[in-house]
């Protein structure tokens, strides 16, 4: 599934003040769970035991946290801009703003790595990156990622 079904106007969060990498946490769970119609603290502790990993941080000012939770559910994206860059362990030391959330069903086959690596492509360019960095309104970041995300071989093998 192409991350442009999976986003839309309503997934996305401008100028979302967060303190530091736990508080980001909290409030993408928060929105994930009234989504989803799950506890808010089930999704914190799949984002928290996947953070334990490593840092879902890709580094120039990027995090994609994500974790598989049981169930039946449809995948969701959701997409945060911060007002201030925060700390997010990033490999490159660099202060995370632009925050792509991907929360997908557990049983859900290979959906969730396609997913990941077409959002990875879609940010390499730091013009990609600027540009959502200035995004005015979220049907503007929406329209920057349709542009932006063009769907990997997995993606289309998976969606035949």
């Amino acid at each position: 599934m192409a991350i442009s079904d999976l986003l839309s106007v309503a997934d996305v969060i401008l100028d979302v003040s967060a303190g530091n990498k736990r508080s980001l946490l909290e409030v993408l769970s928060d929105e994930a769970a009234s989504r989803l119609g799950r506890s808010s603290q089930e999704i914190l502790e799949a984002l928290r035991d996947r953070e334990q990993i490593g840092s879902t941080a890709l580094g120039r000012g990027v995090a994609l946290p994500h974790a598989e939770l049981s169930g039946t559910h449809p995948p969701i994206v959701l997409f945060t801009r911060l007002q201030r860059p925060i700390e997010f362990d990033a490999r490159d030391d660099e202060p995370v703003d632009l925050v792509f959330l991907v929360l997908w069903p557990a049983g859900g086959g290979k959906g969730i790595l396609p997913t990941i690596s077409e959002i990875c492509r879609a940010l390499r360019e730091p013009q990609s990156l600027r540009r959502l960095r200035l995004a005015e309104t979220p049907e503007e970041v929406v329209e920057l990622v349709r542009q932006l995300t063009v769907p990997g071989p997995d993606v289309a093998r998976e969606e035949t």
